[in-house]
């Protein structure tokens, strides 16, 4: 009891760097997604596949994780499972985005999940959100659309197909992040993420079924790239988000979701020697000024 007690402190106290880590990691999904050969839907299975037992074999073996299962409310069980459905969404409408489009206009229409959580955190939990957090919001969205480059050109690069999957990723990403802010205060961190996670894989499995998608047969290359991408992204961002939600507000986890872009610009000059465009280092310092004082002010409200 009491070392779960320290672990729980540990994640609590850390989770504000948590979050940002998880977005290191996160940023290298569409690189790994435009990589892969594989339909999105066998990327989606594979990836959580992979994923899955370092959370389910820990929960079985554990006498008081399954007594924590006993203890969770059907209803939550259904706010998971449905959380899972939003995080399927998000999953399938990535993968087709960075398929369909190119990967800035992806970023950019992805990037706009926090007003999304926005909308949710004060229409439907009723919570006041100061002008000021909003405004550091708008100016982080604001920032991202000058680091992909905010002339037509851009997003003429892409196809209108993937830009409406890209805007579908982030309108299920905000649901999926505004779901767990609450289910998170209820339910043992650990088992949140293996419900939601468990919960999209029998999202991935049934599409697999209803398309014909085959289950093997890709390249090698293809399932070295799904096994980074969910020891990167699955485990390192996605389970790290859903671990810190409950110890910081989903609307601070979105909006430090919008770095990705910096982050990407970042891992661009360090693997591939790409100097970033002045416009794009202006964008850059813009997005983590925001970010900043959007933290500062979310931690006067706490």
């Amino acid at each position: 009891m009491e070392n779960s007690q320290n672990k729980k402190g540990f994640i609590a106290r850390y989770a504000k760097i948590a979050t940002v880590l998880a977005v290191l990691f996160g940023a290298t999904s569409g690189i790994l997604g435009s990589l892969i050969s594989a339909s999105s839907m066998a990327i989606g299975f594979w990836r959580l596949t992979i994923a899955l037992p370092f959370f389910i074999i820990p929960a079985l073996t554990s006498d008081k994780k399954r007594q924590q299962l006993k203890e969770i409310a059907p209803s939550d069980y259904m706010w998971c499972f449905i959380s899972g459905a939003f995080l399927f969404g998000h999953f399938f409408s990535w993968f087709n985005a960075v398929k369909l489009t190119n990967i800035a206009s992806a970023s950019v229409l992805a990037a706009l999940h926090p007003l999304v959580v926005l909308l949710v955190t004060v229409l439907i939990y009723k919570k006041r959100v100061s002008i000021k957090s909003v405004a550091a919001i708008i100016v982080a969205l604001v920032g991202g659309v000058i680091i992909v480059g905010a002339d037509y050109n851009t997003f003429a690069g892409g196809n209108l197909t993937g830009d409406i999957f890209a805007f579908m990723a982030a309108m299920f990403m905000g649901l999926y992040f505004s779901v767990g802010d609450a289910v998170r205060k209820r339910v043992d961190g650990g088992l949140y993420v293996l419900l939601v996670f468990f919960s999209c894989w029998i999202c991935f499995s049934i599409g697999m079924i209803f398309t014909g998608t085959p289950v093997f047969g890709y390249s090698a290359m293809d399932y070295v790239l799904l096994v980074v991408m969910a020891f990167l992204c699955q485990i390192g961002a996605h389970a790290v988000f859903n671990l810190c939600i409950g110890h910081v507000s989903s609307l601070y986890v979105s909006t430090w979701e919008t770095a990705d872009s910096v982050f990407a610009i970042v891992m661009a000059i360090i693997f591939l020697q790409q100097i970033p465009k002045l416009y794009e280092i202006i964008g850059c310092i813009i997005v983590v000024c925001a970010l900043l004082y959007y933290n500062k002010q979310e931690s006067k409200q706490e």
